[in-house]
């Protein structure tokens, strides 16, 4: 497979509102809308894409009908500090307050509007424990 893009589709009742969110909290912006499905870019890295749909459209087959659950989306960030704060700032609800992890990551969890966790991200270096369960070249630094 010659694999040119991978993308997440989030699933939702609200398109125009879901859209918005990603756009106004994540920097995100519209390439593609037709109302029932929006295709997003990152303004940050170009190649970073997102797509919302209403899940009820006629193209998604009967038994994949449903809201967008159990899905974790991760934003690997420069400043999960500062991006902790916006968050805040924007009164986003914060399941997981800032903190550094021993795997490796300084990291928070939010959610967008439809319930979709949202894992803020900037890798730390791990502890010893944890540095041994990586490839070399992937070990944050």
């Amino acid at each position: 497979m010659q694999l040119r893009s991978f993308y997440t589709v989030l699933c939702t009742d609200d398109v125009a509102g879901t859209a918005a969110f990603w756009e106004r909290q994540f920097r995100f912006k519209r390439v593609f809308d037709s109302g029932w499905y929006v295709h997003l870019t990152s303004e940050a890295l170009g190649t970073a894409h997102l797509a919302i749909l209403d899940y009820r459209h006629e193209t998604i087959p009967a038994p994949f009908r449903k809201k967008a659950a159990g899905i974790l989306v991760n934003f690997e960030v420069e400043d999960v500090d500062a991006e902790y704060e916006r968050a805040k700032a924007a009164g986003l609800k914060i399941h997981l307050t800032l903190r550094d992890e021993a795997f490796g990551q300084r990291h928070f969890i939010t959610e967008d509007p439809n319930g979709i966790a949202i894992d803020v991200i900037k890798p730390i270096p791990p502890s010893a424990e944890y540095a041994k369960l990586y490839e070399a070249e992937s070990l944050p630094q």
